[in-house]
């Protein structure tokens, strides 16, 4: 290995976090606690920091699980490990420092809810996801669940009622989200997954079928989220800016579908993600101008 410099190590600490999904894990934390008590403040930003920290250290812990698997798949042969910049040890060394830095901040300050929820949104997704999608191409339905417990951190370290309405449809979107967000990645990726030999939809299933399958998923993304706007957002403005993308989401993509007669998966992704991001800025913004 040849010696790295101080940004190029820095580089590597955050890709092997996945800080570009550890954000938003930490924003959807956040906008449970937004949620449950109408403002950030400091104990906003602690949460959101060891939220964040928690994810980075699911994220690098999953780069040494997946390491010898990744060097065989061109979209991953370039990740820290496989591409020889580090040792499988330095990326255990990452996540043991994120996971203390975490656990500490979540400790100090919501040592019950925010450490033990974002402990078992680990659990899940290394400990139960990761092996488990060796094992068969559903691994997403219970891989979805690390989906739907940010927002819950976030709303039980605010003291929120674990079955409180609000919080359950937030969950819920979330949850439902995060299937057609895999379903589009496997029609972007499959034959990748296949090189590898994990088992994959596409061996039962048709490209058009996916599609299919992924609309269907989709359809019930934005159901769950037009029931946020009615039934968990009070501020008019902020439900018809969300109704608005929701329904310019629904159209565009059946037009795709059914019109045109061809899912765009890279597109499509993009938008569905976005849907996801806009809707947690709307709710924190809808939270802080009209509580709950």
């Amino acid at each position: 290995m040849k010696k790295l410099s101080i940004y190029e190590y820095i580089k590597i600490i955050l890709q092997l976090g996945k800080a570009r999904i550890s954000l938003p894990v930490a924003l959807s934390a956040l906008t449970g606690y937004v949620l449950q008590t109408g403002t950030i403040g400091l104990d906003g930003f602690y949460l959101a920091l060891g939220v964040f920290l928690m994810s980075c250290s699911s994220g690098a812990i999953n780069h040494w699980q997946e390491h010898k698997i990744d060097a065989q798949m061109p979209r991953t042969k370039d990740r820290p490990i496989p591409s020889g910049k580090i040792s499988p040890l330095f990326a255990i060394w990452v996540f043991v420092i994120y996971f203390i830095l975490g656990a500490y901040v979540l400790y100090i300050h919501f040592p019950i809810a925010g450490l033990l929820a974002s402990t078992l949104t680990l659990i899940s997704y290394n400990g139960i996801y990761t092996p488990l999608k060796k094992y068969t191409a559903f691994a997403v339905v219970p891989g979805s669940l690390v989906g739907a417990l940010p927002p819950y951190i976030g709303w039980l370290a605010a003291g929120g009622d674990i079955t409180s309405p609000s919080i359950l449809l937030v969950a819920i979107f979330f949850f439902i989200g995060q299937i057609p967000h895999f379903w589009l990645l496997l029609l972007m990726f499959g034959k990748e997954y296949k090189l590898v030999g994990y088992p994959s939809l596409n061996d039962v299933l048709s490209e058009n079928q996916i599609k299919r399958l992924s609309y269907t998923w989709i359809l019930a993304t934005i159901a769950s989220a037009l029931l946020i706007a009615t039934k968990v957002m009070t501020g008019r403005t902020a439900m018809f800016i969300l109704v608005f993308y929701i329904f310019y989401l629904l159209f565009s993509l059946t037009l795709q579908l059914l019109v045109k007669k061809n899912l765009h998966p890279r597109q499509t992704f993009f938008k569905l993600n976005f849907l996801y991001l806009f809707m947690m800025i709307v709710l924190v913004i809808d939270s802080l101008f009209h509580p709950v």
